[in-house]
């Protein structure tokens, strides 16, 4: 049996990065349309087969949507951390790394995050910072507000941080390390004690003060390991499988 070639996948890539070129190049926005086949076609001097699986490949990218029927075609679209959460975990199930390499990631990053934020976060950020902890203590009771404003708070803060890719890590590893899909409960008096925290990163970001918004940080994440550590340790050390992003 002849070996397979590779030629169309690398030539499939190569396109595709030449599409995103062209995208940046002409300032397009999302919800643009790009050019039809045909034209595509002539303009990267390459198969159908090979254009639609560079087309396929951005699309599962999140940079394109194809639109069916008459007058659909690649439309342009915002990337989000899904593909990179995919692409973790994917890594890391092969690695055997279990759940805790996550939280501890969390751990190095956030105190990070936050000193960056007390200097960068905008006060419309910060606004949000405030609604997000006003929310979650006025539905303490509710478990699924609980974990949506917890997600919420820490990725307003990743992305006050100014920095990009603080940004879509902290996205990617929330979309791993996600407490009811992994299975950490979190009581009511835990939930408390979480708001908590949350109260006192929130009140050193607004004073603007990097030191004690990285120590409060700091503090949140050891809290919350310990916790996990103690009542769940089964699930830190289970392996990250796909099936959970």
């Amino acid at each position: 049996m002849a070996p397979v070639s590779l030629r169309p996948q690398k030539t499939a890539m190569l396109v595709a990065q030449r599409i995103v070129a062209d995208i940046n190049r002409r300032g397009n926005t999302v919800g643009d349309r790009l050019p039809p086949e045909r034209v595509m076609l002539d303009e990267y001097d390459v198969g159908r087969g090979t254009l639609r699986e560079s087309l396929r490949f951005l699309e599962l990218q999140g940079v394109i949507s194809l639109k069916p029927g008459p007058g659909g075609g690649p439309v342009v679209q915002q990337p989000d951390a899904t593909s990179l959460a995919t692409t973790l975990t994917l890594l890391l199930q092969f690695e055997n790394a279990p759940f805790r390499t996550v939280a501890e990631a969390r751990a190095g990053l956030e105190p990070m995050m936050a000193q960056l934020a007390a200097e960068r976060m905008s006060d419309e950020q910060l606004a949000a910072l405030k609604s997000s902890v006003d929310t979650m203590h006025a539905h303490l009771g509710d478990q699924e507000v609980f974990l949506d404003e917890n997600k919420r708070f820490h990725d307003i803060i990743a992305h006050g941080s100014g920095n990009a890719m603080f940004g879509y890590l902290i996205d990617a590893l929330l979309g791993i390390l996600d407490g009811s899909a992994i299975g950490i409960d979190y009581p009511e008096v835990r939930r408390s004690a979480v708001h908590k925290a949350h109260l006192q990163i929130y009140q050193a970001l607004e004073a603007r003060d990097p030191a004690a918004s990285s120590a409060a940080m700091a503090r949140h994440i050891t809290e919350y390991l310990r916790y996990a550590e103690r009542k769940f340790p089964e699930v830190l050390a289970a392996p990250i499988v796909w099936s959970n992003v």
